[in-house]
C-alpha cells in the first residue's frame, strides 16, 4: 500500500483509489451521491482531503455488511459538521443497524431453506412459490390489483 507524506494535505483520486482499494469510478459515484466530497483545482483536477480515506473505509465496510448506500449517507449527514467517522461512530451506527441486518440474515435463511424444497418442486408458481411470492399474506384472499382497490375502500376513500 503507497504511503503518503504526512505533510500532504490533499490527495488526488488516484491516490485515495490506492490507498482505499476503491476504484477510482466508484469514488467518483460516491461524491455523486453526496458520501464524500472533493474541491477543483485551477486544471480541474479533483482533491481530497486525508479524512476522505477514512469515510471511504467507513462506506466500504458499512457496504460490505450490507448497509444501502442512501441509509449511510443519512448516518454520515448526522454526524456534527459531516465530519469523518470515529471509531465511536462506527459502534454507534453499528448498533443501530444491528436489528435492520438480523432481519434480513432471517429472510435470506427462509429463503435459503425454500430454495432446497423449490428445487425439488421446480413449480416456480406464481401465485404459491415461495421464491417467487414470499411471505404472501394476501395471496389467499385476493389477487392482483383488487388489493390496492380493497384498500382505499377499508380507509373509506
Amino acid at each position: 500500500m503507497p504511503q503518503i507524506p504526512e505533510k500532504i494535505h490533499e490527495l488526488t483520486v488516484g491516490q485515495v483509489s490506492a490507498r482505499s482499494g476503491a476504484a477510482v469510478s466508484a469514488l467518483h459515484f460516491y461524491e455523486a451521491k453526496g458520501l464524500i466530497s472533493s474541491r477543483r483545482t485551477p486544471g480541474n483536477q479533483r482533491r481530497y482531503s486525508r479524512d476522505t480515506l477514512r469515510r471511504v473505509a467507513f462506506i466500504r465496510a458499512a457496504q460490505r455488511v450490507g448497509i444501502p448506500l442512501a441509509t449511510i449517507r443519512e448516518a454520515l449527514a448526522r454526524l456534527p459538521e459531516e465530519r469523518t467517522p470515529t471509531r465511536e461512530d462506527w459502534a454507534r451506527l453499528s448498533e443501530a443497524w444491528r436489528s435492520e441486518l438480523d432481519e434480513r440474515i432471517k429472510q435470506l435463511n427462509r429463503l435459503r431453506d425454500h430454495l432446497t424444497d423449490c428445487i425439488g418442486c421446480g413449480c416456480l408458481s406464481l401465485s404459491t412459490c415461495v421464491l417467487s411470492n414470499p411471505d404472501d399474506v394476501f395471496g389467499e384472499r385476493l389477487v392482483g390489483s383488487r388489493l390496492m382497490a380493497e384498500r382505499r375502500r377499508e380507509q373509506g376513500d
